[in-house]
């Protein structure tokens, strides 16, 4: 295996063909032999954090919906959050860094209980997975671009402009893909 994508993000490729992907940005929990897990950061459903986790509702950054983090075990939920000021915690608690200030919390937890304490949260139903080896196939098939994450890209306010804003910031030829269209019929 090569480095670990923990923490960074991926960019669906146009060229990808899984419908559970389209114009998608990953964010990278895990990676490494066994195999990989992540988040789909612009896929917003309809439903309200406080509707199914009414203890997190408050903590949820707008949107304050559920998000849908990938086609995987789509009835679990996985917490995505800024916790304390942006200084790694000495001890946390159901807090697991990830990157920054960013990390994973425990949504079993009774959020006054988390330490360092959640600023802003994003609830995933679901997430990417991918067994071991799959990924770097993927990625060797040109599926993905890996690019570094900005720590707003994971609670964005517009997350239906992700993929677009993502790939504009990048150098080069891979920013001319912001422009693709959406569906390559219409052009």
């Amino acid at each position: 295996m090569s480095a670990s994508l923990k923490g960074r993000l991926l960019i669906a490729s146009p060229a990808l063909a899984d419908p559970n992907f389209d114009h998608t940005i990953v964010l990278m929990v895990e990676h490494g032999d066994e195999g990989a897990l992540g988040l789909v950061l612009n896929r917003p459903s309809d439903t309200p954090v406080g509707e199914l986790l009414p203890a997190w509702g408050l903590d949820a950054a707008e949107p304050g919906v559920v998000f849908l983090g990938g086609p995987v075990s789509p009835d679990s939920a996985i917490g995505l959050a800024f916790a304390g000021n942006g200084a790694p915690a000495e001890s946390p608690e159901g807090w697991i860094p990830l990157l920054g200030g960013l990390g994973t919390v425990d949504l079993t937890r009774d959020p006054a209980d988390v330490r360092p304490p959640v600023r802003a949260l994003r609830v995933f139903a679901g997430y990417a997975g991918w067994a071991g080896g799959q990924l770097e196939s993927e990625l060797d098939a040109g599926g993905w671009f890996v690019v570094d994450a900005e720590l707003d890209d994971a609670l964005t306010r517009e997350p239906d402009q992700l993929w677009r804003s993502v790939l504009r910031r990048q150098r080069g030829s891979l920013s001319w893909l912001a422009n693709f269209p959406l569906d390559p019929a219409t052009n």
